[in-house]
């Protein structure tokens, strides 16, 4: 059972089919017991939160049994978005920390996000396959009572002030701001009114923020139809910007105030002038804050050209991460980078102990608006210089077999790398580049693609596309 469950970067799985309280207190006594061990033997505490779905609150309560009875302590947040986990490891300088969630799936799912000290991720080759032994080698919980102590544990103001670090520079806003936010019916329509609703000059309106477990489109805003509501809020209401949050507000994908999609690709080009001339900390509890930060931005591998061209011609350093949180945290933290983007709607900030947040993805938009005379839509304009595919997804029995036959065709005329999948970047030399990585857990390859006008990404798409597989919703 447990081998279906615990996936390349996190717990997740149908409740109460595959996971139930019983196997959440084995998960939960077989990190704590992790965690010990990485703390030489001695005990600590843990954070624990959890989302609004309707099996949360009982499988938290069963993770966190399991914690104790590994003899770690247990700090409970209580319902709380993913990023206020991460803060709280490390303002409460925790061993560890675990957020009951299912992200962006729909509400039959639930899970469990794991994390280290400093909120380093714990993922399938960072301790998840060790924490899973542990958990398969368990008995049932009725072998061991809890010895570690509980405490709840309120830190919503402290989580208010460091997000806001990134709302109030020195410089003050000089415009007043409608946004429009559908916080998908997830832990934003927590952490929004608590963060963000009494912000001077900041006008909020919202729909899908009752968290009762129940979501009126799927919490997950990379689907285009989930997107709608957000899109028409903000043409209806006339808002200078929209936000859509995912079931665990660690992400939201952002529009215009024309209602357009900005793609985050985009975002994090616009965003990097503004973290590279930032110099207050948000962070200064952590021990990371005393390192010097150097000049490097990190970038999701599938982003545009622009991203790397933009750093660059801001005197930077641009460098290449595979997809993925574990792999962009672990990035930014080896470089000491200051800033991080992801396709997925991730953000990653140096000043917020290298781990993303929704909600300071949106202060800093915010902020970053509020001093700029130009609507999103300019500002984002100079960045949408190439056309692109979007990710396309094709079933492929042999996966290997077709990236050997793709290096194979391309690898005379354009330069190759394997960081992730395959890409194969001939933009300077014939105006295009692509690349093609594998599913984990499906036969499918994802193709995302970027060319240096519409007729060469449409002629690179016909000819590549017959030779990854039939196309795949």
């Amino acid at each position: 059972m447990l081998e279906t469950i615990f996936k390349a970067y996190d717990v997740r799985a149908v409740y109460p089919d595959a996971l139930n309280e019983a196997i959440a207190w084995k998960i939960g006594c077989a990190t704590g017991r992790y965690l010990r061990e990485q703390n030489d033997g001695r005990p600590g505490e843990v954070i624990v939160g959890r989302d609004m779905r309707r099996s949360s609150p009982s499988l938290a309560r069963a993770l966190g049994d399991g914690i104790r009875a590994a003899g770690m302590d247990v700090a409970d947040l209580g319902m709380c978005d993913t990023s206020m986990v991460y803060f709280a490891i490390n303002h409460q300088s925790a061993v560890g920390g675990i957020q009951t969630t299912a992200s962006h799936n729909p509400p039959q799912y639930n899970g469990f996000k794991i994390s280290g000290p400093q909120a380093r991720p714990i993922g399938a080759d960072s301790g998840l396959a060790a924490i899973r032994q542990i958990a398969e080698s368990l008995e049932s919980q009725e072998s061991a009572g809890p010895s570690g102590a509980f405490r709840s544990l309120n830190l919503w103001d402290a989580y208010r002030d460091h997000v806001l670090r990134f709302f109030r520079p020195p410089q003050t806003a000089k415009r007043p701001l409608k946004v429009f936010i559908d916080a998908s019916n997830g832990m934003a329509g927590q952490m929004v009114p608590r963060v963000f609703g009494d912000l001077e000059g900041i006008e909020i309106v919202g729909v899908n923020f009752e968290t009762d477990g129940t979501f009126a489109h799927e919490p997950n805003p990379l689907v285009a139809e989930n997107m709608i509501p957000t899109q028409e809020g903000v043409r209806h209401h006339g808002a200078a910007l929209g936000a859509c949050f995912d079931g665990d507000a660690d992400r939201c994908m952002l529009t215009d105030e024309k209602g357009q999609i900005v793609g985050c690709d985009h975002l994090t080009a616009l965003l990097v002038q503004h973290f590279l001339e930032r110099t207050d900390p948000a962070c200064d509890d952590s021990i990371e804050a005393v390192i010097p930060g150097t000049r490097t931005i990190v970038y999701d591998l599938r982003s545009s050209k622009t991203v790397p061209q933009t750093i660059r011609s801001l005197g930077a350093q641009p460098r290449r991460s595979r997809v993925g949180h574990v792999f962009m945290k672990a990035a930014l933290r080896d470089c000491r980078g200051v800033f991080g983007g992801e396709l997925s709607g991730h953000f990653y900030y140096r000043d917020n102990y290298y781990t993303d947040s929704g909600a300071i993805t949106l202060a800093s938009v915010l902020w970053l608006l509020g001093q700029r005379e130009q609507a999103m839509s300019k500002l984002i304009a100079p960045f949408r210089k190439y056309p692109q595919s979007g990710e396309i997804n094709f079933r492929a029995e042999d996966k290997d077999a077709v990236l050997a036959a793709l290096k194979d065709r391309y690898g005379q005329t354009a330069s190759i790398d394997e960081l992730d999948g395959v890409t194969i970047d001939a933009f300077d030399a014939a105006g295009y580049w692509f690349n093609v990585r594998p599913s984990n857990t499906e036969p499918l390859l994802r193709l995302n693609a970027e060319a240096a006008d519409r007729a060469t990404l449409e002629e690179l798409l016909a000819e590549i596309s017959p030779r990854l597989g039939e196309p795949a919703e």
